[in-house]
């Protein structure tokens, strides 16, 4: 019998993937600081769980640096122009990522950045966790409309909390204590209730 592929995801072959969260962006995005802080409590994980992460910019010449309340400041930062994380420098730097399997995707526009990040990563075989809590769109029609299509094409959906939790399997990994202070506040509201609402048949 064939076995259900489940999206386990591993602390030691992810990688975090941070999309295009820049102040330009700011006023347009719905959910905007709510999503950035979800965002930032993953890459705060991510750095306690020594897991590597991938920042990029959309023509930070016009749309400007990303935020500061992301707490990127110090990481390497990826400029590009193509909807698309997957620019040759990033995927360069995805090459010395030993043993990677799964992708955890944050960051805007859902329907444009993240939606062609996804379909690429799951091209090259990837595991991709979309974090519904820390992505959105200027539209929160693009932004249901992008959940359920990244999901019918593979992608797995998921929440900053649910994935920090699976990165840490048990209450005796040895970075728990540290992780756990992070989400002992639940994730703020981003409006993902309201695009649930009704068994919404777009993600049965």
């Amino acid at each position: 019998m064939a076995v259900r592929h489940l999206g386990r995801i591993s602390q030691k072959t992810s990688v975090l993937f941070l999309c295009d969260m820049q102040e330009k962006f700011r006023p347009n995005i719905a959910y905007f600081p709510q999503i950035v802080s979800v965002a930032a409590t993953l890459l705060k994980a991510a750095k306690a769980l020594q897991i590597p992460m991938i920042v990029t910019e959309q023509y930070p010449k016009g749309l400007g640096p990303t935020v500061p309340e992301l707490g990127a400041k110090g990481l390497k930062i990826f400029s590009k122009t193509c909807f698309t994380m997957l620019t040759p420098e990033v995927e360069e730097e995805m090459r010395a990522i030993p043993d990677l399997h799964s992708v955890i995707l944050c960051g805007i526009e859902a329907q444009a950045c993240i939606m062609s990040t996804t379909l690429d990563l799951l091209e090259k075989g990837l595991d991709v966790h979309v974090v519904a809590d820390a992505c959105s769109s200027r539209s929160q029609v693009d932004r249901l409309i992008a959940l359920s299509r990244m999901k019918q094409s593979g992608a797995f959906l998921t929440t900053g909390e649910g994935v920090i939790l699976q990165l840490v399997k048990d209450s005796k990994h040895p970075n728990f204590k540290e992780v756990q202070k992070l989400i002992m506040e639940p994730a703020p509201d981003s409006g993902l209730l309201q695009l649930f609402q009704g068994q919404n048949p777009l993600f049965t």
